[in-house]
């Protein structure tokens, strides 16, 4: 935390206001993880139309990623944030509102852009207020916000599900996010240049996702965030369909406080060894959380997969947001950012009606199985191309050398990155 006492007290102040409006939206958001599958289910769904409707969220998100990335880096960061809290104070009422299959899955997709637009403005504000020597610290540190509401809103959620009605539980997410606002209201953009303020005409999304320095992670997140999707869609409904007695609230609980634990360290030690060999290790722990699913059948395998799943997204997202910000100068980051994330929304889109019919043909355990190998070519494309050759590729992947794409290395053209 020695980092921020470096900064004055009102930017601070900004930081401090930006953490508590991530902590409630999130909370407003991870309370339906373990809730809304068991809701769908109750009005009828098949496994299948739970994944569709599920994964709907994620359509959302796709869709909105590339426009709100352009609005970031032509307009600001806060319009991003304030859209974002915006429709997670309203979309919850539109699942109180029906029951209708249809509809449901149109409130899912509207309810994907609001994490569409707070994490691309979130990662891109943080980003370019961190210094580059602290960037990956600083980036830790505030990333903190999510494994924290994740942590908190699954295990509301849930005893609101068990204890009380949809309707309350509806309601609550929707307050969470309207906190979140009032919040986000008190927030200032830096004085960072924008594209309108520049004549350098800026690259499209095509050019940018051309690169390798922007394709390979996007693919990378897109094959994590199949398994990842279907670890957040189907969790309960397996955890449901077993003798174990434990929670899904207490799934993600346990997810979000190894999520929590790891980021403390892990964005500093970035700084020190490089993004690469905390990447790495975060698609592994992806694997083997899947692993983990595929065998269990009893309470400590279920709490071993969720601490291995929260320490794959501790790591893997925080690092790989880090890792962007690095190779992106601060005109084109909302964009960089939300073309990279926007390939784990794809992941996440296509994995809920995807592994939903799998997990219809041979169940949820195996469907695990299929999934760990899915996030294994992940490791290996990563592995192998994550740098300008198969060497360096390796040599940064493992920590042993720098980041050949990185602004700060002088060898990179602006052209590559």
């Amino acid at each position: 935390m020695k980092a921020f006492n470096t900064f004055d007290a009102e930017l601070r102040r900004n930081l401090l206001v930006l953490f508590t409006a991530g902590l409630l939206f999130w909370s407003s958001i991870s309370s339906l993880l373990p809730t809304l599958p068991l809701y769908i289910d109750n009005v009828g769904a098949s496994k299948q139309e739970i994944g569709i409707v599920m994964g709907s969220f994620a359509i959302g998100l796709l869709l909105s990623r590339p426009m709100l990335g352009r609005l970031a880096d032509e307009r600001g960061r806060k319009i991003l944030l304030l859209i974002g809290t915006i429709v997670a104070a309203i979309a919850p009422f539109g699942y109180l509102a029906t029951q209708s299959l249809g509809l449901l899955i149109l409130v899912r997709i509207f309810h994907g852009i609001s994490v569409a637009a707070f994490t691309t403005g979130y990662s891109a504000l943080v980003a370019d207020l961190a210094p580059t020597e602290t960037r990956g610290e600083i980036i830790g540190y505030m990333t903190l916000a999510t494994p924290l509401g994740l942590a908190i809103g699954p295990a509301l959620g849930g005893y609101l599900e068990a204890t009380s009605t949809y309707g309350i539980l509806f309601l609550f997410c929707a307050e969470l996010g309207f906190v979140a606002l009032l919040e986000i209201i008190q927030v200032t953009n830096p004085p960072v240049q924008t594209q309108q303020q520049t004549e350098e005409k800026g690259r499209n999304f095509w050019q940018i996702l051309g690169t390798p320095g922007v394709r390979v992670p996007t693919i990378v997140m897109l094959l994590v965030g199949l398994s990842l999707g279907a670890v957040h869609t189907f969790v309960s409904l397996f955890l449901k369909s077993t003798d174990v007695d434990f929670n899904g609230g207490l799934f993600f609980t346990a997810a979000a406080i190894s999520s929590f634990s790891i980021r403390v360290f892990a964005g500093k030690a970035s700084d020190r060894f490089g993004r690469g060999l905390f990447i790495t290790f975060g698609i592994f722990c992806y694997i083997l959380a899947l692993i983990l699913l595929w065998q269990a059948h009893s309470v400590m395998f279920f709490l071993l997969a969720a601490i291995a799943e929260g320490a794959g997204g501790g790591t893997l997202i925080s690092m790989m947001v880090t890792m962007m910000a690095d190779r992106s100068l601060p005109k084109e980051r909302g964009q960089i950012f939300a073309i990279c994330i926007a390939g784990l929304d794809l992941g996440i889109a296509i994995a809920a009606p995807l592994l939903g019919i799998i997990a219809e043909l041979v169940g949820y355990r195996d469907m695990f199985g299929y999934g760990a190998v899915i996030t294994s070519l992940a490791l290996i494309l990563f592995l192998t191309q994550s740098s300008k050759n198969l060497s360096n590729s390796l040599r940064f992947a493992l920590g042993l050398a720098p980041d050949a794409y990185a602004l700060n290395n002088l060898k990179v053209r602006s052209d590559e990155i």
